[in-house]
């Protein structure tokens, strides 16, 4: 099944709603690494910096 404009619409809503973003810069080339780095332990790179933060701030 198609995933349609309202699916997304109501998709984007409910992230603005509920997540804050953050945006972060690292240094050309170092993106493919943390993304590949990511993959290898079966995460998304959101999840990987996620656990990061929370392991340092002891969450």
């Amino acid at each position: 099944m198609a995933y349609s404009d309202a699916q997304k619409e109501a998709t984007a809503r409910y992230n603005k709603k509920v997540y804050d973003r953050i945006e972060i810069k690292v240094k050309k080339g170092r993106k493919r690494e943390i993304v590949e780095y990511a993959k290898a332990h079966g995460k998304s790179v959101n999840q990987f910096i996620v656990e990061l933060i929370e392991k340092e701030t002891k969450r």
